[in-house]
């Protein structure tokens, strides 16, 4: 193990924080933090076309509400480009590149030809042992690394195991294209190296780069990270994760009510297990987090799953903590400013009390927010389908019967509601839920809410009379 571990993150700018991005750069981060190491972030914005700042800040904005921190300023990896080009021409001077000057109808040819002969397509070699004086004047030229011609490249990765890369297979890759620029492939290298990355964690869709990036490290006789490549996400149906199964942004599940804590958890459990723990808390993640617990086959994005754990982060997290995540949604979704703007002291207080019997029921933040509308509702209530044909003659009779029972009450709490109505029923010969139903129709407009009592008591005497009398003068 080195002195210090470093891991990195290094997303494309083309978009936003996507669920196997995010699930990447946890992982990064637990095993650093886990090893008194630093997470690195570099933002691989070479694709000048595809990179926007947009995204970057989106990037950055999401993995900061995942409370996935790391160490330093985000890298441009665009910024770094005479450092890649330094190096490429580095290789040429040592002999292990060289410049290729085949054109774009030479390389057509190749490729043709290998096709017609059922192989695949590969650099035939033709500028390796060629004095660059005998390309033709003006000519274009990349540089391509001298790949071993026979033998094997070695990757010991920590997930798949032991990968041999036959060298034959490799071929004499770009490392610096025409126009100057680096492939993907060697700025990767350079920048690790230069960053000090000592472990690198990264999908399995990067395996096969792994072999032709241990070859450039080999080549500049720098040190190859401990790297480990983990199965990309799939989605329930075992497909590869798309939309369709809930492959979107970071700021998407965030828009629908989802706590980072909860999808952090989720996530982590994503292609890692330790035992058969479940719920597991940030501190557990980073003590437990190691290679050891990450399995080879694709892990299944279960949105059901995800729900069910978000419910649970919901009903034990703390109810003042909640009202702001409230609070940080209230502005992108329908009437949420009005809602925001109706927040006054006497509001938040009845929010934060409200909170625990909304909680129970509650698996999104969404589903929080809906169901403390009642709270924010104005008399005349307006009342929903359900609600209306609760609200029948009789319904509202009642309630007219019940309004001086509430008015007379000494106090005024969950308790003492519910007693007053329990001897109602009793008097009438009412079972409960008789008389429930109607209050709580009246007294939020829906047919579903937290309990009855606990809503009376958290509008408070003045303003749940004042909705019950509003249904009584119709009765």
């Amino acid at each position: 193990m080195p002195s210090q571990v470093v891991t990195r993150f290094a997303p494309s700018p083309t978009g936003f924080l996507h669920i196997g991005g995010a699930r990447t750069a946890l992982f990064n981060w637990l095993y650093a933090k886990g090893h008194g190491g630093r997470m690195l972030l570099r933002i691989e914005d070479t694709d000048r076309e595809r990179s926007t700042q947009a995204a970057v800040d989106a990037i950055l904005d999401g993995l900061s509400w995942l409370g996935i921190e790391w160490n330093g300023d985000p890298i441009s990896q665009f910024a770094r480009a005479d450092r890649h080009r330094e190096i490429a021409e580095q290789l040429v001077a040592e002999g292990k590149a060289y410049y290729c000057f085949a054109t774009k109808e030479e390389l057509d040819e190749m490729r043709e030809k290998a096709r017609a002969e059922g192989r695949p397509p590969r650099y035939d070699g033709r500028w390796r042992d060629r004095d660059p004086s005998e390309a033709p004047a003006g000519a274009k030229c990349v540089i391509r690394i001298k790949a071993p011609l026979d033998g094997e490249t070695i990757v010991d990765d920590q997930v798949q195991g032991r990968i041999a890369f036959p060298n034959k297979d490799l071929d004499d890759f770009i490392l610096l294209r025409s126009d100057g620029t680096p492939t993907y492939m060697h700025a990767v290298v350079v920048d690790d190296h230069d960053m000090g990355v000592t472990h690198i964690i990264r999908g399995d869709d990067h395996l096969t780069n792994a072999g032709r990036q241990t070859l450039i490290y080999k080549a500049l006789g720098w040190d190859v990270p401990v790297m480990g490549h983990v199965p990309l996400i799939h989605g329930p149906d075992g497909a590869k994760l798309s939309k369709r199964h809930g492959a979107l942004g970071a700021e998407a599940y965030r828009a629908m009510g989802y706590l980072p804590e909860a999808l952090r958890n989720y996530l982590v459990r994503l292609g890692w297990a330790h035992g058969d723990d479940e719920i597991m808390s940030t501190e557990q993640m980073v003590e437990w987090f190691d290679f050891g617990g990450l399995g080879r086959a694709p892990a299944r994005f279960d949105i059901a799953k995800l729900q069910a754990l978000n419910g649970h982060y919901i009903r034990y997290a703390e109810d003042d903590y909640l009202v702001s995540r409230m609070l940080d949604i209230l502005p992108d979704i329908e009437h949420g400013e009005e809602m925001a703007r109706a927040l006054d002291s006497e509001k938040y207080h009845q929010l934060i009390a409200a909170m625990p019997g909304l909680k129970e029921r509650a698996k999104t933040v969404l589903e929080l927010i809906d169901g403390a509308a009642f709270l924010f509702a104005r008399v005349p209530l307006d009342l929903d389908e359900k609600a209306a044909a609760i609200l029948d003659g009789t319904a509202r009779a009642m309630i007219a019967e019940l309004v001086p029972v509430f008015e007379n009450l000494a106090d005024w709490n969950a308790e003492s509601t519910e007693k007053a109505v329990r001897d109602y029923a009793e008097t009438h010969e009412l079972k409960l839920g008789k008389i429930a139903q109607p209050l709580r129709a009246a007294l939020t407009g829906r047919a579903v809410s937290p309990p009855v009592f606990d809503v009376l008591a958290v509008l408070g005497r003045r303003e749940a009379l004042e909705r019950l009398i509003e249904q009584a003068r119709t009765a």
